[in-house]
């Protein structure tokens, strides 16, 4: 009986059905890791942008953040029948006032108090010296052995002079006595006093006086940015889109993140405002010199969750420990400015948190850290807004809600 011979199917005909699952793979991996390059240089570039461009993004972050604290108040004038322009003007005109009555209020205080930051170092170093006990330490103890073992290396590669050769002539022989060897004392090695915090204090006095040179930039982008009002906002919907519904979503994420950003700025400022009031007072009662001066950095110190409270408490204890030398009074001032920073700053950031921005206490304090290394005391200042304005919108735009639950708690 004759078989059916069935040809065998050809090389091509089997791997045309099914996908070559064995090259895509690789394919496919090569891609995602162009992609987390791109992303990587890509988010090295945009730091080194904010890092040498901070001359200009710093004023900008000021001006956008003025903007919103002060935005209530030509709201209100405005449902006076105020046009906005000359809200704007006016409020500003008030606050330039405010700020330069409070400026020459504090001035002889703060000429003062910068007079004797110079003998507060010494004293301080002095009390430091005092403290200290009569016996070397440690360190002193392996440096000096160091300098000896230094000196007796030296002395074991120096070759005495070879004696010459006898002197025959004249009357006898005078043999020439060889020189003896002398070894001069080790020199005490100079300690050069360290120098990175002068230069940390005039690198970033200098951001602070380029910054402060730019005020009224400033002051003209806080202007413009409240004359306009609503009217920038506007402009923004025209970019998602002629869809009316894209238009009407777009429309409330942006009154909800200006409502939000608005009332935490405002809340923030009102708390920084109570510490500077409170901090001044009880350190007057307390018979603390300079008190208005650290009120005033009390307040602009608790713009800095938890870091700023705690150097201000710290430099407030040091500062009594110099006018009267007690430990307890200094333990006294410190403790009480940490208090009043606690009490105030936890019961109204406890409230700002649960009302607007619920962001995890490690990533503000990364982010300070990041915004700290970045652009110094203003990025200190700068890194808790930033990062509750971001909050604000990662919770308000649907496509970023992963990286809000990221931020949040």
């Amino acid at each position: 009986m004759p078989t059916e011979s069935h040809p065998e199917p050809s090389p091509d005909a089997t791997t045309t059905g099914a996908p070559d699952t064995g090259t895509s793979a690789p394919l496919t991996l090569r891609a995602a890791h162009i992609h987390i390059a791109e992303v990587f240089v890509a988010f090295v570039a945009l730091i080194a942008l904010l890092y040498f461009a901070r001359a200009f993004f710093i004023p900008l972050l000021l001006g956008v953040l003025g903007s919103y604290t002060l935005h209530p108040l030509v709201d209100v004038l405005e449902r006076f029948r105020i046009p906005r322009s000359v809200g704007a003007a006016l409020v500003l005109s008030l606050l330039i006032v405010l700020v330069g009555w409070f400026g020459l209020a504090m001035r002889d205080e703060a000429i003062k108090f910068a007079e004797v930051l110079p003998s507060m170092a010494r004293e301080l170093r002095y009390e430091l010296n005092l403290q200290r006990t009569g016996t070397p330490s440690t360190l002193q103890n392996m440096q000096e052995a160091a300098r000896e073992l230094q000196g007796a290396a030296g002395d074991a590669g120096t070759q005495p002079p070879i004696a010459g050769p006898a002197n025959t002539k004249g009357k006898g022989n005078t043999a020439v006595a060889p020189a003896k060897a002398t070894r001069s004392p080790p020199q005490a090695n100079e300690v050069k006093e360290p120098t990175w915090l002068s230069d940390y204090v005039l690198s970033q006095t200098a951001l602070l006086v380029g910054v402060v040179a730019q005020t009224p930039i400033v002051l003209l982008l806080i202007y413009f940015l409240l004359a306009a009002g609503s009217n920038f906002r506007r402009k923004l919907i025209g970019l998602v889109g002629p869809s009316l519904t894209h238009q009407k979503e777009t429309i409330r994420i942006l009154e909800e993140i200006h409502t939000q950003v608005q009332r935490y700025m405002l809340s923030t400022l009102g708390s920084n405002v109570a510490i500077g009031l409170a901090t001044w007072g009880v350190f007057t009662l307390l018979g603390v010199e300079n008190a208005g001066v650290w009120g005033l950095a009390a307040g602009i110190a608790h713009f800095v969750p938890y870091l700023g409270p705690g150097a201000i408490a710290i430099a407030c204890g040091i500062a009594a420990f110099v006018q009267t030398p007690s430990i307890s009074h200094a333990l006294l001032i410190a403790g009480t400015s940490l208090g009043i920073s606690s009490f105030i700053g936890l019961a109204t950031m406890g409230w700002i948190q649960s009302r607007f921005a619920r962001v995890d206490t490690s990533v503000l304090f990364i982010a300070l850290l990041f915004f700290g290394w970045l652009w110094g005391i203003w990025g200190l200042l700068l890194g808790a807004p930033i990062v509750a304005i971001a909050k604000v919108i990662f919770d308000r735009v649907d496509s970023l809600n992963s990286i809000g639950r990221l931020f949040g708690r």
